[in-house]
């Protein structure tokens, strides 16, 4: 990998670390390529986050695991050299199910230059890691990369895990166990209604991650309830791709270019998000 200045790393980690603590909600968009992540910062975001499906997907894979490490590294370093602003990655569960491979795992995504990055607790969609080896995994992922933020993320909630009576124990147990192991931030997809979201977030020190979907409170609404940052995951990416399919239909079934009448960015503005950018 080519070489990142660690003054421009170390200002990003500190400045990424610093949007969780207020005073306004952190919101984190997830992006899947450099252009995408551009557009997000041209937008005036402090920091972007990447998807790992929407990342995934971009390069040829299904989610879940199953990316080429080499190629996620790679492409993380290219997003990190494209922005001005903090990166956070979205490694899943760390494509590592022993904490030696973790966190060397770890320790090669922090040489990519990523302010940050979100860890799973789970390798599969139902199943997660005993909460004592989860611990552990969180705790190996912090010696490998003390400064780099470390989002712990459950997946209690989103893969519907245990009885939804004992969900939010569960959630908390889990939380504050990954809190005690060194995670600098909590993350717990898979939850909208605001008692539980507000429930979760005074169970916590730590800065609370939510996900951003259609039945959610908006982010104004999340912070009074105590959430310090919200992200929307995959669900740009797959609107991206619902507008192409649309595309993709309107040309097949009727040969018509209603398209290019659209809102869309223009081959010049394209251009110059990148102008500089290698």
């Amino acid at each position: 990998m080519v070489g990142f200045d660690q003054t421009t790393t170390a200002e990003r980690r500190r400045a990424f670390r610093a949007l969780h603590e207020g005073p306004a909600i952190l919101v984190l968009p997830n992006a899947w390529d450099v252009i995408s992540a551009r557009v997000y910062e041209d937008a005036g975001f402090p920091a972007v986050a990447t998807s790992s499906a929407g990342l995934a997907n971009s390069l040829g894979y299904a989610d879940g695991n199953v990316l080429d490490i080499e190629l996620h590294l790679a492409t993380l370093e290219r997003i990190v050299h494209a922005l001005d602003v903090p990166l956070s990655a979205d490694i899943e569960s760390g494509y590592a199910p022993d904490t030696a491979s973790l966190g060397q795992f770890v320790r090669r995504l922090a040489q990519t230059g990523v302010a940050g990055y979100n860890l799973e607790d789970g390798l599969y969609e139902s199943e997660i890691f005993p909460i004592e080896q989860a611990a552990e995994r969180v705790a190996a992922a912090k010696e490998a990369a003390p400064d780099v933020f470390l989002n712990a993320r459950t997946d209690i909630y989103l893969a519907h895990i245990g009885s939804p009576a004992k969900r939010f124990e569960a959630t908390v147990e889990r939380l504050r166990a990954y809190a005690k192991a060194g995670a600098d931030g909590v993350f717990v997809p898979g939850i909208a209604d605001a008692e539980t979201i507000r429930r979760i977030a005074a169970s916590v020190a730590l800065p609370l991650n939510v996900l951003a979907g259609p039945t959610i409170p908006d982010a104004a609404a999340l912070q009074r309830l105590g959430v310090r940052r919200v992200s929307v995951g995959s669900s740009v990416m797959r609107r991206t791709l619902g507008v192409l399919r649309e595309i993709a239909h309107e040309l097949r079934d009727s040969g018509t270019f209603s398209f290019t009448r659209e809102p869309s960015v223009s081959y010049a503005d394209a251009n110059a998000l990148l102008e500089r950018r290698g």
